[in-house]
């Protein structure tokens, strides 16, 4: 359970970005219930978790049968993240960079990424050389440089959506 769900985050506090958590749980309050009614009309059964995780509201649709929802590669996914992030707009009048994840498909991305990022470590080390990886999306590239910076390389994004990759560089 997140602070923001226990009730002992404090009101108050600010993050980088600028809004307190209440302001990040009044986003994913919108975004749930936006959600909710898509769920609705789509005739799919899931239950929403809510959570504030670096300075972001993070919004869980859980269930099974929701593979409609991500799509092959997660661009269902990506798009009702937009749409999510729309309507949270729409009602509150401030940009969202809230994160939506269904299926645990992010969540299972993201594990995938991390050992990407340490195989592309490896072979820096061992190699001296850049690597460079496939075309990601946002999210993704975010996870392969906090995974290389965690183990003390440097990465880069380089190219134009939607070709956008890493490259991985030695120390």
């Amino acid at each position: 359970m997140s602070e923001a769900e226990s009730g002992t985050a404090t009101p108050d506090t600010e993050g980088a970005a600028g809004r307190d958590v209440s302001q990040l749980e009044h986003e994913g309050d919108v975004a749930a219930d936006y959600l909710e009614g898509l769920l609705d009309i789509a005739d799919l059964d899931g239950d929403i978790d809510l959570d504030v995780e670096n300075d972001r509201a993070v919004v869980s649709v859980v269930g099974d049968g929701l593979e409609t929802l991500t799509g092959s590669n997660g661009e269902v996914l990506e798009a009702l993240q937009e749409l999510t992030r729309l309507a949270v707009l729409r009602e509150t009048g401030e940009r969202s960079r809230l994160m939506l994840d269904v299926g645990q498909f992010r969540a299972q991305r993201k594990s995938e990424l991390i050992d990407l990022a340490k195989q592309a470590v490896e072979t820096v080390r061992s190699t001296g050389e850049p690597e460079s990886l496939g075309a990601m999306t946002p999210f993704e590239r975010k996870v392969i440089h906090d995974a290389v910076g965690a183990a003390g390389l440097r990465s880069e994004s380089e190219g134009v959506e939607p070709r956008r990759y890493v490259v991985v560089l030695p120390a």
